[in-house]
This record gives structure tokens, sequence and C-alpha cells, in this order.
């Protein structure tokens, strides 16, 4: 991967911020320009529109994910480091819930960049559930990954709206059980 200008880290790292923090349709290009000190013509130098720095988030937030689970052995290992990785961002000051769920709450057009990009992630997501599960014996990967995406979905709400650290326990006691199958 290139090295990123100092101007796009800023840009990006902003954008993040008050993205996650304020919502994405509530953040407008000229905010984050200003709170990242650019001009105008260097944002659009590095992000030709909003979407595009909008999926640059979203990227970024992915890859974030992909290194838990790249830094894990495969199995049992991996889904643990996977899924405690999100039991612990749960517990994080200002968590306002999953950056793909309120991605996809604001973009709802299926052929939106942003929603691809939310859609791109949750694919790679389920499919690293359904092979991890596999590996490890699962009877029905399929099954046992669809029931683990929609905890993960469950405890990201409840991560926000109630207390972290059941959402967080839940979570990790639902993978072990469908480990246990």
């Amino acid at each position: 991967m290139s090295v990123l200008s100092p101007a796009r880290e800023r840009l990006l790292a902003t954008a993040s911020a008050l993205f996650y923090a304020d919502g994405i349709r509530a953040v407008g290009v000229d905010r984050v320009i200003g709170a990242a000190q650019v001009t105008r013509a260097t944002f659009y130098r590095h992000f030709p529109s909003k979407d595009d720095l909008v999926v640059a988030y979203l990227g970024a937030v992915d890859r974030a994910v992909r290194a838990v689970a790249d830094a894990a052995p495969e199995g049992a290992a991996r889904l643990r480091a996977v899924v405690g990785g999100m039991g612990e961002q749960l517990c994080t000051e200002g968590f306002r819930g999953c950056a793909f769920l309120n991605a996809a709450a604001e973009f709802p057009e299926r052929d939106s960049p942003v929603h691809r990009a939310v859609a791109a992630h949750r694919a790679w997501l389920s499919e690293l559930f359904v092979h991890e599960l596999a590996v490890v014996g699962h009877p029905d990967p399929q099954a046992g990954a669809a029931h683990l995406m929609m905890l993960r979905d469950g405890a990201m709400v409840a991560g926000y709206l109630g207390d972290p650290a059941v959402a967080r326990e839940t979570l990790r006691r639902g993978l072990e059980e469908i480990l246990a199958a």
C-alpha cells in the first residue's frame, strides 16, 4: 500500500472522527476541510467527492478488522480475536455503534458506493466466519456464520444503547456456543 500524503491522512482522520461521532450526512465537506486545515483544492485532489471520502473512511475501518483477523491463527483463535476485538470496541469511550451499520442506515441505496463498501465488508466478514467455522469442524458453517453475524450486529446496537460490558460478554458467550456446536 502506498504511503498517504500528510494532507490526505489528516483529511481521512478528521473525516473519520467526525463521521463516526456526528453521522456521515450531518458532516459536510466544508466542515471536514476546516477541521483538517486544508484547502478545498487539496480536498478535491485527494477525494473527488464526499462519497469517495466516506468509502475511504469505511476502507480504513475494514482494514483494521482485517488486520486483527490476519494476526491470529486460523480457526477458533481467529474467531476469538475478531469477536474479542469487536467486544473491546463496544466498551470504548464514545462508542456509537458499528461504522458499517451506521453508514448503511444513512446510505440505503444499494447502488451507492458507500452501500457497496458496507456490503463488501459484510460479505468478507461473513466469508471469514464461514471459513473459520469450517476449519474448526462446525457441522453447518453457513448457519453458524449467519448466527454469529446476527450476534455481532445485535452486540453493536446493544453496546451503544445498553450496557457495553453485557453486550461484549453476550457476544463472547454466543461465539463459544457456536464453537461448541
